[in-house]
Parts: structure tokens; C-alpha cells; sequence
């Protein structure tokens, strides 16, 4: 009976982290609701990314928005970056350019580049990107700004993936979007805990009234969801979530480079406030109980009770996190949506397990 009971009590509180998530899910985007058009800094900081900066580059200066800057900053590349920033800048004069080399002190860091880049930005007001994304459409930044404020300093948008075909390319965006799910729970809830670097925006003096990223400027990765975990707050934290705000990345092609990309992601968690890294913690816990019980309760157990609780918590994971895939245009990820769990959990702990040996050092 023990074992009964545990396997409910897990599947309690996966039930709990399902009725969180549908504050978000059950919601409605909020659409432009603002006439006022504040200047914007677009920052975009680029090591090796010429390819996608011809490609991205046309496409952010193409925004139907009335005033803004673009930030080109070259983070110590050695393909023709540089040529390609320079290029921009000459043709276009909204673009400006920041040239980080080899031998400037933190060079290999993303944050102190980034710092450069913002402090070369004309506008209070910042909007992020990487040089492999692409937004949704012209009217990104419109709909990214709108959500400023006097009192919202910082917006939390959403970074997809682009849609390919293959099995990897499914568990990524499931990946994506289940965090995704979840920075805009906690947030909706008043408890902002992390943004993601492709799609964020923030002010200035937000950035310079908390030293920027100087508290974890030793950590390589970070410069999104740490900063955002140390100055967020329910007061001074906006989310966007309309189609148009979205942006689109490559997505990685092999296994070996997604695990390396997520092993990056995955040790700045450690950096959480505990309180944080307390519910994520048990969320991730919990999901992978559910998976051994579940199997343990079949084997062990009469089967018609774990097979009541087994379909209970599918039915509202189908519900709550269903919606949340249409809100966030990932509609094709729902008929399996029980198999991508079950690989991203047991591929969450083995990369758990490989960060307790060794920590990769470097942003790219």
C-alpha cells in the first residue's frame, strides 16, 4: 500500500504544477493596447554568426515601428562577422556597431560584451535578440514595447523554434515551450523567476540600478534568466505572449549539440534564489517519480487504481499544458505530448548527472 500511496501523493502534486501552469495556458494575449511608441534600442551580440546576421539583420530594420536603433556588437569572431556588421552600419544608419577583441579582459564572456552593447545604446528602453532568430513578423517590436511602463521595466517574450521535421526537433521545441510554460506561470502568478535572451526586453535603469550582471559575471551563461531571477519582481515584470512578439531560432540539428546547448542552459538553475530552485526543483522531482511509480504500480499493484490516477493526471497534462502549445502556436506537439515528457525527463537527469563532473566554461 505504500507504494499506493506514494504514487498518488506524486501524482498530486504533479496536479498542483498543471493548475499553475494553466494561469497561464487558460489566459488571453494581450494585443497592443498602447498609442505611445518609445524609442527602442534593439542589442544583438554575435561570435561567429555572419550567415545569420545577412539573414536576420534585413529583417529586424524591416520593423514597422517609427523610432529605433539597432546594436550590432561582435563578440571576438573570426569569420566575417565583423564585415557583416560593418556592412549594415554603412548602409543604414539606425545601426551601430561594438567590437569586442581577443584581448579584452572577460572576452570569452557574453556579459561583458553585452554590457558594451548597452552601454553604446542611445534608449532607455532595450529589446533583445540573438543573431539566429528571427521575429514572427514586422510587427515584433511594436508588440514587444507596448508592454513598457512606468511601472513594467521588464518584458518577458517568447523565443520558439522553427519547425523541421525529425523526432529531435519536436523533443526541442516541447523542451522550449515547457519552459516557456512555466517563466510565464510563475510570472503570471507574481513570482518572475527567469527570461530567455532571444526575446527580452528592459530598461536601462533597470539594468544599471542592479550593477548589470557584476553578481554573476564570473558565470559564463546567464545573462538572460540570471539577471532576470535577481531583479524581477510582480510589480515591475510584463509578459508577452502574442503571435506577432515571437521570435524563431535554428534549432539545433544533432543530439550531441542540444545536450551540450542544454548541459550550458542547465547550471545557471544553481544560481536560482532558493526559493525558486525549492519548486522547479520538486516540479522536475515529481515528473520523474511519476514515470517510476507509475511503471512500479502496474507491476506491483491490482491495476485499475494506478491506471484511474495514470489517466486523471494525463487528462488534465492534456488540458492545462494542451492549451498553453495553441497559445504559444505549438499545436502539432500535442498528440504526444505524455513521450516528450518522458524523454525530457530522463534526459534532463542525465545531463544532471554529467554537470556534476564537469560544467561546460564558454557561451559559444
Amino acid at each position: 500500500m505504500l507504494l499506493l500511496y506514494l504514487f498518488i501523493a506524486v501524482v498530486l502534486v504533479n496536479t498542483a504544477y498543471f493548475i499553475l501552469f494553466s494561469k497561464f495556458s487558460m489566459s488571453i494575449p494581450s494585443e497592443i493596447d498602447t498609442q505611445e511608441n518609445y524609442p527602442v534600442s534593439v542589442i544583438i551580440c554575435a561570435k561567429n554568426e555572419a550567415e545569420n546576421l545577412k539573414k536576420n539583420v534585413p529583417l529586424i530594420l524591416a520593423q514597422d515601428y517609427p523610432h529605433f536603433e539597432v546594436i550590432l556588437i561582435n563578440d571576438a569572431s573570426i569569420d566575417e562577422t565583423q564585415d557583416i556588421i560593418e556592412t549594415f552600419a554603412k548602409e543604414d544608419p539606425r545601426v551601430h556597431t561594438v567590437t569586442i577583441e581577443n584581448n579584452e579582459a572577460f572576452w570569452s564572456n557574453k556579459k561583458y560584451s553585452l554590457t558594451l552593447g548597452i552601454k553604446r545604446a542611445v534608449h532607455q528602453r532595450m529589446l533583445f535578440t540573438d543573431a539566429d532568430c528571427q521575429p514572427a513578423g514586422n510587427q515584433w517590436i511594436r508588440h514587444m514595447v507596448s508592454h513598457f511602463s512606468e511601472e513594467k521595466q521588464l518584458v518577458l517574450g517568447y523565443g520558439a523554434y522553427q519547425k523541421e521535421k525529425g523526432f529531435l526537433n519536436k523533443l526541442i521545441r516541447f523542451e522550449t515551450l515547457m519552459t516557456a510554460l512555466q517563466y510565464f506561470s510563475y510570472a503570471k502568478v507574481g513570482f518572475p523567476y527567469m527570461g530567455v535572451g532571444r526575446n527580452l526586453a528592459y530598461t536601462s535603469k533597470l539594468f544599471y540600478d542592479n550593477r548589470g550582471f557584476m553578481s554573476h559575471m564570473q558565470i559564463a551563461s546567464g545573462d538572460d534568466d540570471l539577471f532576470v531571477n535577481e531583479v524581477a519582481t510582480k510589480t515591475n515584470t510584463a509578459l508577452c505572449f502574442t503571435a506577432g512578439s515571437f521570435t524563431y531560432s535554428t534549432p539545433k540539428k544533432t543530439f550531441s549539440d542540444w545536450i551540450l546547448q542544454k548541459r550550458r542552459h542547465i547550471t545557471t538553475a544553481s544560481h536560482y534564489k532558493s526559493n525558486h530552485k525549492t519548486l522547479l526543483g520538486l516540479y522536475f522531482i515529481s515528473s520523474l517519480l511519476f514515470w517510476l511509480l507509475a511503471i512500479a504500480s502496474f507491476v506491483f499493484l491490482d491495476w485499475k487504481i494506478p491506471l484511474a490516477f495514470t489517466i486523471f493526471r494525463f487528462t488534465l497534462q492534456y488540458i492545462f499544458i494542451g492549451k498553453g502549445m495553441k497559445l504559444l502556436k505549438e499545436h502539432d506537439l500535442l498528440p504526444w505530448i505524455p513521450l516528450w515528457e518522458l524523454f525530457l525527463v530522463f534526459i534532463q537527469l542525465t545531463i544532471f548527472i554529467s554537470n556534476s563532473f564537469s560544467k561546460p566554461k564558454r557561451w559559444k
